[in-house]
């Protein structure tokens, strides 16, 4: 699933070429793309038509388009391969298209909703007075959030007792850091990924979230990280940041830091990479 950065940089291209335009119609293709739309694919189609797309906006790995005027908002589950693009009125379908929206304007680019493997897909949901989904109000900010709280974030950290991969990931205490993203932190905080957040002092928790702060914002200079054509931005361009991973895919090759092999370890269905000279391993609790 994409992770911040990725999710971040679709927002800023559906807010310059999506934003403010007034849906002609919406064509389901597909029907995995809208499972999560309970009503049904006519009725999504239905609530869309005619209605004016606001401003996108986005909590972590989250994306919507409010629906001005109407309280509502289209969710993108973008899954694995989802990819929300811009493309020319006519252009020839991609092989994957699910969800097809035209707009009622002479700027001659429709919104396509492309899935290879239909993990992903659209939905209407409610949204809250200041403009959050209603289904994802339990997720926490994320660290480019103005409104990040960084010392509710060191005392929900304390409290959890868990380790600290395991924390960063849990998006109800810190929303849009993913698998690639945890690690790279981790490698520049030299800190393993298992050791545990009950023994995190405050100086060390504020000079990770600096770390993970600027891994995110260095992957958003470059557009995301794309280690295949799954990932793109919404103009069909893959991102480049996978040429400057310090950590993440690189088992086996020298540390950045110090030259030792990286190693990679099976973990919670993913992996993870580290250095095993910079990132000291916890001692065991006797």
């Amino acid at each position: 699933m994409p992770e911040l950065p990725e999710v971040e940089v679709v927002r800023r291209g559906l807010a310059r070429w999506v934003a403010h335009r007034t849906v002609d119609d919406v064509e389901v293709l597909h029907p995995r793309a809208i499972r999560r739309h309970l009503a049904g694919a006519e009725d999504f189609a239905h609530r869309l038509g005619g209605r004016r797309i606001g401003e996108p906006s986005r909590r972590g790995k989250y994306l919507w388009l409010p629906v001005e005027d109407s309280g509502i908002a289209v969710l993108a589950h973008l899954g694995m391969s989802g990819q929300l693009l811009v493309q020319p009125n006519g252009a020839p379908d991609e092989k994957h298209l699910r969800i097809r929206a035209r707009f009622a304007d002479a700027l001659g680019t429709e919104l396509r909703f492309v899935d290879q493997r239909t993990f992903g897909g659209l939905s209407l949901h409610d949204t809250t007075p200041d403009g959050l989904l209603d289904v994802i109000a339990h997720i926490a900010r994320d660290p480019l959030d103005p409104l990040f709280d960084e010392e509710a974030f060191h005392r929900a950290l304390r409290r959890k007792r868990t380790t600290i991969k395991r924390a960063l990931l849990d998006q109800s205490l810190i929303s849009g850091v993913g698998n690639i993203y945890a690690d790279e932190a981790l490698w520049r905080a030299r800190i393993h990924y298992e050791r545990p957040t009950a023994g995190f002092t405050r100086p060390r928790t504020l000079e990770l979230l600096g770390h993970v702060r600027d891994v995110m914002n260095a992957a958003l200079s470059a557009g995301g990280t794309s280690f295949d054509s799954l990932y793109v931005n919404v103009n069909g361009e893959s991102g480049y940041f996978d040429r400057s991973l310090d950590a993440y895919g690189r088992e086996g090759l020298p540390c950045r830091r110090c030259a030792t092999p990286m190693r990679r370890r099976a973990w919670m269905n993913r992996s993870s990479y580290y250095c095993p000279r910079c990132q000291r391993a916890p001692r065991a609790s006797s």
